[in-house]
């Protein structure tokens, strides 16, 4: 019997890096999963690492779709809730940040940048949220939201529209939490910093470029301590350790950051990566 026995999760954005991971990790202790992802190959791959842990067809439900779309984020409560009976722990993974094509960064990249960036990671995780809301009081659940060292305090010029969206993503984690917690519903997110996972390479990195920049910043200590960068099982298990009522029952509304100790020193935002890169 894992610890997550008898509940069921919905994880957005579970085709890779630290959605999959996430699902694999409660699926491994006994959870009922709902993977869901664009990519039917990448959603597989999740599908088999849950398979490869011990995790069974039976507790694993499938949704293929874009999570912008609210015909698709219908579908993951409809089928969920057909498959297993209920919502308990809803984890809003799913995101992204978008490179310019012209190349520029900051306030000057296009606006038409911001508002997908928005739309993916605020406003579609407002709309699950309100979609699931009556399943999670019912089985005074559980909500995790993922976001990131982007949002602040410290800037990231590279990343200035992401970090927005994300520190709004922080907002509505902290507002939710007293919206809810009268509920028994618990609200609670994660930070991480720079995490080995294809997020640089959804930005437009190649995967040489990918491989420079987080060997860069591992080899510089002001940017992480830790001498390396975070592992996607690393995240899953904070956000696996928000979901367990057991373990952090008395933590609520807070965004828990891990990120080897980047926003301890604040030096990454004082370097130039397309000198180092150069």
């Amino acid at each position: 019997m894992g610890r997550f026995s008898d509940k069921v999760a919905i994880i957005t954005g579970s085709s890779s890096g630290i959605g999959r991971s996430t699902a694999v990790l409660l699926a491994q202790e006994g959870a009922k999963v709902t993977v869901t992802g664009r990519s039917s190959e990448k959603i597989q791959e999740t599908v088999n690492e849950i398979h490869k842990n011990g995790g069974s067809s039976d507790n694993i439900n499938i949704v293929l779709g874009d999570l912008n779309e609210s015909e698709c984020q219908d579908e993951l409560i409809k089928s969920t809730l057909s498959r297993f009976g209920k919502i308990d722990i809803l984890i809003n993974n799913a995101g992204a940040a978008f490179a310019d094509p012209s190349g520029k960064i900051g306030s000057e990249a296009a606006i038409g940048i911001f508002d997908d960036m928005m739309k993916l990671n605020l406003r579609s995780v407002v709309e699950l949220v309100k979609k699931c809301r009556p399943h999670l009081i019912a089985s005074k659940g559980e909500i995790v939201n993922v976001s990131s060292i982007a949002a602040g305090p410290q800037p990231y010029i590279y990343y200035t529209y992401y970090g927005i969206c994300k520190a709004g993503l922080d907002q509505l984690t902290r507002s939710l939490a007293l919206e809810l917690i009268p509920f028994d519903v618990r609200v609670n997110s994660v930070s991480p910093g720079l995490i080995s996972t294809n997020f640089l390479g959804a930005v437009g990195m190649g995967d040489d470029v990918v491989k420079k920049t987080e060997e860069y910043y591992s080899t510089h200590r002001d940017c992480i301590p830790a001498g390396r960068t975070g592992k996607p099982e690393e995240i899953a298990s904070l956000i696996a350790f928000l979901a367990d009522r057991k373990s952090s029952a008395y933590i609520i509304g807070q965004s828990i950051v891990i990120d080897g100790g980047t926003t301890l020193v604040l030096g990454m935002p004082s370097h130039d990566l397309s000198k180092a890169l150069a």
